[in-house]
């Protein structure tokens, strides 16, 4: 059973990652919007992703007898100046999730949550590849600087990405 402090925490995180997910899907429309159909796409795996980390922390939260409460969501961004300033507003987004996330971790050690400190183990690892995904592609646009021709061609690669959740997890809570 979830100590209610610790509820409360996961319920806000769920709400956090959803609204996260609604974030990408904005990023998405942005980019599809001013043609580069990569990046695009790269963001709506992104989506994909926020929802199934809403999905692990509600069903967690169901399987410790725990009840979801879901909120509104506050309106998320919907222009950026350039692709270079969207990717940078996506690390510092993750970086604000890692905070978060951190501080989850930090609260289920201080109440001897140590099943719920396990699943956060999971986001931890997550949060690293997704702070290194956006500096990758942070680094590219800063190589490339406003050479059309490089733009072009990191759409291309973006556009490459698919999505799968963890094995672990997705066989668990999803």
């Amino acid at each position: 059973m979830l100590n209610k402090e610790i509820e409360k925490a996961l319920n806000e995180q769920v709400n956090v990652e959803m609204w996260s997910a609604y974030l990408y899907l904005s990023m998405a429309a942005y980019c599809h919007s001013i043609r580069y159909t990569g990046m695009g796409s790269w963001f709506e795996v992104q989506f994909k992703e926020e929802q199934d980390h809403a999905k692990i922390l509600f069903n967690y939260i169901i399987r410790r007898d725990g009840r979801v409460e879901l909120e509104g969501l506050d309106a998320v961004p919907k222009e950026w100046k350039s692709v270079h300033e969207l990717f940078e507003s996506t690390l510092k987004h993750e970086q604000d999730i890692t905070a978060k996330i951190n501080n989850l971790v930090s609260l289920a050690k201080a109440n001897n949550d140590y099943a719920t400190e396990s699943l956060l183990q999971w986001f931890i690892d997550e949060q690293v590849e997704e702070e290194d995904n956006a500096r990758d592609i942070i680094d590219k646009l800063d190589m490339i600087k406003d050479n059309g021709f490089g733009i072009y061609m990191l759409d291309k690669e973006l556009a490459t990405r698919t999505y799968t959740l963890a094995a672990p997890l997705a066989n668990s809570v999803l």
